[in-house]
């Protein structure tokens, strides 16, 4: 709920942001208010939105999801065009201009013209989120690739589950067993950067994987990895844990 609120948020900010730069720039000027035009914007601005939420997905998720990306942006834009040149011309009338049918050919395609760019603006943009997330988990699992180069060969293919601290060295836990190498763990941490995982306590770090259940006694949290072995969770690194949804 809180992440819908918080992308509503969002769409409303831009759309107001839109009919603010459109006021400002005297888009169809007419002499009206100032306020009046704003809120002339804002309500055309709030029917291209609308429109979207229906055609976006109709048209890239369901009825034309196989269509090249030209069509769907073109079928895309002529709908929501539809209701925004509406929207336009009856504000056009309040505002005193004059409207015949000549001009609404041309005025659907400025309209039209505009969606095009937004469409397409929007959609470069969700793509680009979308893929964010695939290219991160990429660099993560590079970072892990280059940290399992430092244990045996047998080792190395296996998923790294967590890291904990003995003396000088330590023991790497993984899908395929644990091994002893010789690293600090504040070293082995830094180059655990930017994983999907984190540090429980003082002499251990876990990777997010390689938790499988959650055991509480008196009072203390414990992560328990894949292998059965259980991970302390001091009071210092609870927070983090708690954030991480791991408790």
């Amino acid at each position: 709920m809180t992440e819908q609120f918080g992308q509503f948020l969002r769409s409303a900010g831009i759309l107001v942001g839109l009919s603010v730069l459109f006021t400002w720039f005297g888009v169809y000027e007419s002499g009206s208010p100032v306020a009046l035009r704003f809120i002339m914007w804002l309500v055309t601005m709030s029917a291209g939105g609308v429109a979207a939420v229906w055609v976006i997905p109709t048209v890239f998720e369901r009825q034309f999801a196989q269509q090249n990306v030209i069509v769907q942006v073109a079928l895309a834009s002529g709908l929501i065009a539809l209701p925004v040149t509406a929207s336009l011309i009856a504000f056009y009338l309040v505002l005193g201009g004059r409207v015949h049918a000549g001009m609404l050919p041309m005025q659907y395609l400025y309209v039209y013209a505009v969606c095009v760019v937004i469409v397409t603006g929007g959609l470069v943009v969700s793509r680009a989120q979308a893929a964010a997330p695939v290219l991160e988990a990429a660099e993560a699992q590079d970072v892990i690739a280059r940290f399992m180069q430092r244990l045996p060969v047998k080792y190395r293919t296996a998923d790294l589950w967590a890291v904990s601290s003995e003396d000088h060295y330590l023991r790497i836990h993984t899908s395929l067993g644990e091994e002893l190498i010789l690293m600090r763990l504040a070293d082995a941490m830094r180059d655990l950067g930017g994983t999907d995982g984190l540090q429980t306590h003082r002499s251990w770090w876990v990777a997010r994987d390689g938790v499988a259940d959650v055991r509480r006694e008196g009072g203390k949290l414990f992560l328990v990895l894949k292998s059965g072995t259980e991970v302390p969770v001091s009071r210092t690194y609870a927070p983090a844990v708690r954030e991480a949804g791991l408790s």
